[in-house]
């Protein structure tokens, strides 16, 4: 076959797919050049079944579907989360950086009637940590031991605590808290806080009283007063970087605290700090348990001084006793002893029963149910005058005089009508009402010991009172320690007076109180309550004591009550002392504590001295 021949046959050949394949001894194709020539070779086999390409348009609206369908889930979830739940993550994200503190409030201040401060509050700083965000806790304590005056072992172990906020120190100065920001070290923070000074110490310790950490009040008038003092706490709230360390501009206050009211005492300073450094000394003296001391005035039933010893410094206070922070001058109760005679002569004088020159026969000793009674003297039988029962003291002229008042229901009533068995109106925390048992239930030796201030018990404060309604004229004058409120503005908010009530009438007040003045005469029993001068009133007493571990009789209770001056009574003075070993009787040891305080007390009031020479009664009757 001619080239040419060959190239027209193949120009002529068709191919097709889809003819099964022929065996090599079949026929040959059509077109072929001859029988049994193979024809030309055949290329690889494509396979039978027929493919057709996608429908884009098809899948562009399934994708289309699907991305609907997920931005409507997304959706769904962002007007969800912004919608309805924005405030809580928006409260969880500033949760996450902000720190809410509460921010005392100004502490109202305590001062005396003159306005000496007392009490009061001053600028301090807190010092506080995040020890999980100080990196580097041992480079950050050395650089805050030398600061904040503490041992670098100290600051360290507070920084390996953890405890995710604790402070460092409490209550410093405002140059220390300056200091420990200029260091700017991640996690360290200094807080404004409040801090509750004492300037006069231990004066008026008992009374004042302390606040704890919190600044809330726990003793004495910080106590009493507690609400009225300490205002209402603001609020304040600060922003932090990841470090811990506050955002100055993101600091702001949610709620400002509002300052407290001052509380202004009836106390004058100088003549408290007179009275207890008399009692103070003279306990040391007589080597005693402990004392109280009290001053008033007459007239208005104001509590000018008020001293417990022992005492202690209100600016350390975890240092003191129980017995030390307690106010012995109206939670201490004793036998009032011979004080107490007072009430039982003012009454029979009262009721026209006796007079001063009343003869008093006095036996050398009395028996009355089996048990014996007797003077502190010894002495056979005697007459004395009514004046005279009361200068020497006579337990057995008073039994005598008590007598004369009937049954021992009026005597009961005497002694209530004084104040005695009940709150004297003072208003003080734990103030104790002492003990008189019911009359109804008093046998013979329990009327006669009463009479004389035994077998029942009284506070200092009681007894005090019962001389200021003697001095007062025979007008019982509710006692008062605070001479009023004063708010922030400065304005002042007198406290109301108490009730008064008569209990005596003026005259036998007058008689009882000349017959008082022969006590403190060379023939009485307190020569040294005496003051050049005045003419001073007054009544010792001296009694068994309780001893509060074993509830027996063990020492002596030593009393000096009286006032002055005794023609125009001013002040009434109280002393007390609580077992005395170096003397006990209350003319020796008490006595002149009293005539100490009065005669400060009389000179710094400018009281003119007494005009008139005080009377004079016999002792004996004829």
């Amino acid at each position: 076959m001619s080239p040419t021949a060959t190239g027209t046959d193949r120009s002529r050949l068709q191919v097709v797919t889809d003819v099964p394949r022929q065996s090599s001894g079949g026929a040959g194709r059509p077109g072929s050049s001859g029988g049994g020539r193979p024809g030309p070779p055949r290329g690889p086999r494509r396979p039978s079944s027929t493919y057709q390409l996608g429908n884009p348009g098809q899948r562009l609206r399934g994708a289309a579907i699907l991305l609907l369908v997920m931005f409507l889930i997304l959706s769904s979830r962002l007007i969800w989360l912004q919608g309805f739940r924005s405030e809580s993550y928006t409260a969880l994200a500033e949760k996450q950086r902000t720190r809410s503190i509460t921010q005392a409030a100004h502490r109202g201040e305590v001062t005396d009637r003159n306005g000496v401060v007392l009490a009061a509050d001053v600028d301090a700083r807190d010092v506080y940590a995040q020890p999980p965000k100080i990196a580097d806790k041992p480079a950050a304590a050395a650089q805050l031991a030398p600061v904040l005056g503490k041992p670098v072992e100290e600051i360290m172990a507070k920084l390996s605590s953890p405890e995710p906020f604790l402070y460092l120190v409490l209550g410093t100065e405002p140059s220390v808290g300056k200091a420990i920001d200029k260091l700017g070290l991640p996690g360290i923070g200094v807080l404004p806080e409040r801090k509750r000074v004492y300037p006069s110490g231990d004066l008026a310790a008992s009374l004042v009283g302390f606040t704890g950490r919190d600044g809330h009040g726990l003793t004495g008038v910080e106590s009493q007063f507690d609400k009225t003092l300490g205002g209402k706490d603001g609020r304040l709230v600060l922003e932090e970087d990841p470090s811990g360390r506050p955002i100055p501009a993101g600091t702001r206050r949610e709620k400002e605290p509002l300052p407290g009211q001052s509380v202004q005492l009836t106390i004058d300073r100088d003549l408290q700090w007179k009275t207890q450094s008399a009692l103070l000394a003279q306990v040391e003296k007589a080597k005693a348990d402990g004392g109280t001391a009290i001053a008033m005035d007459a007239h208005t039933g104001d509590v000018l001084a008020m001293a417990n010893a022992p005492t202690f410094d209100l600016n350390d206070p975890g240092k003191a006793t129980a017995e030390e922070i307690g106010n012995r001058a109206t939670q201490w109760t004793f036998e009032p002893g011979s004080v107490n005679k007072v009430i039982t002569l003012a009454t029979a004088l009262d009721r026209g029963l006796i007079d001063p020159l009343t003869p008093i026969t006095i036996p050398s000793s009395m028996t009355i149910d089996g048990f014996n009674i007797a003077d502190s003297h010894a002495h056979g039988t005697e007459t004395l005058t009514a004046a005279g029962v009361l200068a020497t003291s006579s337990n057995l002229g008073t039994i005598e005089i008590s007598r004369k008042l009937g049954p021992y229901s009026e005597l009961e009533g005497a002694l209530r009508n004084f104040g005695l068995g009940s709150p004297t109106g003072l208003n003080w925390p734990g103030e104790s009402q002492g003990i008189l048992a019911p009359s109804s239930t008093w046998a013979a030796t329990t009327a006669a010991t009463v009479s004389f201030g035994q077998g029942m018990s009284v506070s200092a404060m009681q007894i005090a009172s019962v001389y200021a309604t003697i001095a007062n004229g025979g007008v019982h004058v509710t006692p008062r320690l605070v001479n009023g409120l004063i708010d922030p503005d400065g304005d002042v908010h007198p406290t109301e007076p108490g009730p008064t009530r008569r209990v005596i009438s003026q005259q036998a007040a007058t008689t009882v109180t000349q017959m008082l003045e022969e006590v403190t005469t060379k023939e009485g029993t307190a020569p040294q309550a005496a003051i050049p001068g005045y003419r001073v009133a007054g009544k010792t007493g001296t009694a068994d004591r309780i001893d509060p571990k074993t509830g027996k009789y063990n020492g002596k209770v030593a009393t000096f009550v009286g006032f002055a001056p005794a023609d125009n009574p001013d002040i009434v003075v109280a002393v007390v002392l609580d077992n005395p070993t170096n003397g006990y009787f209350g003319g020796t040891v008490s006595a002149p504590v009293f005539a100490d305080i009065m005669s400060f007390a009389l000179a710094s009031r400018r009281v003119v001295p007494s005009g008139t020479p005080a009377p004079t009664f016999p002792i004996k009757a004829p």
